[in-house]
């Protein structure tokens, strides 16, 4: 049994807002996505038998995305830490709580634990899920060689709107715009084109945003360039939330605990991910001189929380993705306190201490490409190659 099987794929689109993860991973066309399909074949075999059917069961999931990503993302783990060297043991009964944490590792005669989350950054798709999925698949297949779109949707019908004078509608307005002159007018200060399209009982505005020159005439992707959210969280208090749901669900393991989050967010800051775990950097000033420190907000510096010492780090990747497994680095950020077991640092791995209220960084002795055993640049080739 395989995760996916060997067959012709013909179908090259992008995602579909009608899609789920599982079914774009099962249904792409190309080397590109072969090749991603090969590895995760490869690494779900290395998993121990009773583990890979609920692994597997999740990658195939078509009703929860996240079930998706969070399996990757242990594959992605499992295969990091027996690509270090590392004997990996999953879902061993451990603790004084009776649960199982997803591995128990050894590496150079010393043992510790790795938990797995995943997390993705919130967004308020108020608008874009008002928007039927097959309508916005519609506008995302108006031929554009010139112009992304964004849109916005200001009223909402009883019903699905016609979707063909849609499309007509939208490809007449973009065929009369000249992106060069968008852009020069955009350069003096005048805004990007607008259209508002309205029809039984719904409206919605568009703005034409040109594409580059060199992604004119062939472009690669879907035309919705932007859809409209806001995000209603911020990544420390998301890192800082995932830490404290797994930190504390095994009791006392009695070895060192590394919570592991995979940390999916459209512009992902280290200096937030520092403010989650180690508080909230503050200047003092006393007697006209200034002093560094931190608040006690972070997961490690709240001093009314003496459990906390039990995690002895927390190992983060931002975005993690197959199309980024060998080049977003792991960053292991080290328990500051003093009854916390020291955790081990791996070759691949970064690392982050506090050190006198300040974090020094260390980089990686290795590259995180070299234990995966993948070339640096994997997958090789494009996605969506130029049609």
């Amino acid at each position: 049994m395989v995760v996916y099987t060997s067959r012709k794929r013909t179908d090259t689109s992008p995602k579909r807002a009608t899609e789920s993860d599982a079914e774009f991973f099962e249904r792409i066309a190309g080397p590109f996505w072969d090749q991603v399909r090969d590895e995760i074949n490869e690494w779900w075999s290395h998993l121990p038998d009773h583990a890979q059917p609920g692994v597997r069961s999740r990658l195939m999931d078509r009703n929860s995305d996240a079930n998706v990503f969070s399996a990757l993302w242990e594959l992605y783990l499992h295969e990091m830490l027996i690509g270090s060297g590392c004997s990996v043991e999953v879902e061993l009964g451990l603790g004084t709580r009776g649960k199982n944490p997803d591995f128990l590792v050894a590496s150079d005669g010393q043992e510790f634990v790795v938990e797995a989350i995943w997390t993705a950054q919130r967004l308020d798709d108020a608008g874009r899920h008002a928007v039927p999925a097959q309508l916005i698949d519609a506008i995302d297949r108006v031929p554009s060689p010139n112009f992304f779109l964004s849109y916005r949707l200001d009223t909402a019908g009883a019903a699905t709107p016609p979707q063909r004078r849609l499309k007509s509608g939208l490809f007449r307005w973009l065929e009369g715009l000249d992106p060069d002159q968008v852009i020069a007018s955009y350069e003096r200060g005048a805004p990007l084109p607008m259209c508002t399209w309205r029809e039984a009982g719904w409206c919605l505005t568009f703005e034409a945003i040109p594409r580059s020159p060199g992604r004119r005439r062939a472009p690669t992707g879907g035309t919705i360039g932007v859809h409209p959210s806001h995000w209603l969280d911020d990544q420390s208090n998301r890192v800082l939330a995932a830490v404290k749901k797994k930190g504390g669900k095994y009791g006392d393991l009695g070895l060192p605990f590394i919570v592991a989050v995979g940390h999916a967010a459209f512009f992902p800051e280290d200096n937030e991910t520092e403010a989650g775990l180690y508080g909230t950097s503050v200047t003092y000033t006393r007697e006209d001189a200034s002093a560094f420190g931190r608040s006690s907000d972070g997961y490690w510096t709240d001093a009314r929380v003496h459990t906390h010492s039990r995690v002895s780090g927390v190992l983060t990747v931002d975005n993690p993705a197959p199309w980024t497994w060998t080049r977003n680095p792991p960053v292991l950020w080290r328990s500051p306190d003093l009854k916390s077991l020291p955790a081990p640092v791996l070759p691949t791995w970064e690392s982050a201490r506090l050190l006198d209220a300040r974090v020094e960084r260390r980089p990686a002795a290795q590259p995180p490409h070299t234990a995966l055993g993948l070339p640096a640049q994997w997958p090789v080739g494009d996605a969506f190659p130029r049609r």
